[in-house]
């Protein structure tokens, strides 16, 4: 016979507590943010102390067993309630049972460098946090070595941000709140190649990809959706390149021009380390 659900009132201070973390100015304050759905909660207690907290309904409790299993294991409090509960700390439409708290993830901009990146992805400015989360697994499934974003960019732990990278935020090392200047200083420092991804751009990445100069370390900025990156920042980096538009597509939008650009570079990495 299953559980009876241990918080039946929304007004709980856990529930409570956990509710705030829909916004910006709490998640700050507390270093907290929401993780929702089998998938983002199972990689969130696969790591290390990052789970804090688990709520789950008792239907999902018995359908995640194996993930209920994990967080306990790695010493979150796991809170059964029911799905008046479950519905109020979640940001989505339809939630899927499971709510966890998390400790952020971010780590700071000099342990990137001191870990000699040769993939990078850099949002400069994007302020669409489904795009930021998109950009993040794009780089995770690359095999990028990290992801920046600039002071000017979305939050990383927007739950869109967080649903849309669908589990890569907890995979690949994060900066956040850095300048793009300093972002692009560092990284050239430790030898890191700058690309600057703009449909305007002087340089195909077909000739690029050509010329065999993608195969060193890379690092590619990504700008607003909107109005691209501003003169100064396409000033900073070694190449402003676009992706070639072959057919009759007015542009691509950021996340996948963001996914073509950070494969060539990984496949002409792997090709370069094979000669």
């Amino acid at each position: 016979m299953p559980a009876a659900p241990e918080l039946i009132s929304p007004k709980s201070p856990r529930v409570s507590a956990a509710r705030r973390l829909a916004k910006r100015n709490f998640r700050g304050k507390e270093r907290l943010f929401l993780a929702e759905g089998p998938q983002a909660v199972r990689e969130a207690a696969g790591h290390g102390q990052t789970l804090v907290e688990l709520f789950a309904t008792v239907d999902a409790a018995e359908r995640y067993a194996d993930i209920v299993g994990e967080a306990r294991a790695a010493g979150a409090r796991v809170h059964l309630a029911d799905e008046d509960v479950i519905a109020d700390i979640s940001t989505t439409v339809t939630p899927q049972g499971l709510v966890g708290v998390c400790r952020f993830l971010d780590v700071p901009f000099e342990e990137i460098l001191a870990a000699r990146p040769r993939l990078v992805a850099v949002l400069a400015n994007v302020r669409d946090p489904g795009n930021a989360g998109t950009v993040l697994r794009c780089a995770d499934a690359a095999g990028a070595d990290a992801v920046i974003l600039t002071d000017a960019s979305v939050d990383l732990y927007n739950p869109k941000s967080v649903r849309a990278s669908v589990g890569s935020h907890f995979h690949l090392p994060v900066a956040v709140g850095v300048p793009v200047e300093q972002a692009v200083r560092g990284l050239k420092g430790v030898g890191v190649r700058i690309l600057a991804a703009d449909g305007a751009g002087e340089d195909d990445l077909d000739a690029e990809l050509d010329k065999g100069t993608m195969g060193t370390p890379t690092a590619w900025i990504f700008g607003n959706e909107a109005w691209g990156l501003p003169e100064e920042t396409r000033a900073l980096a070694d190449a402003v390149v676009r992706v070639p538009i072959h057919g009759r597509a007015e542009s691509l939008n950021l996340a996948t021009a963001a996914a073509v650009c950070l494969y060539a570079s990984a496949r002409a990495q792997r090709a370069s380390s094979t000669r």
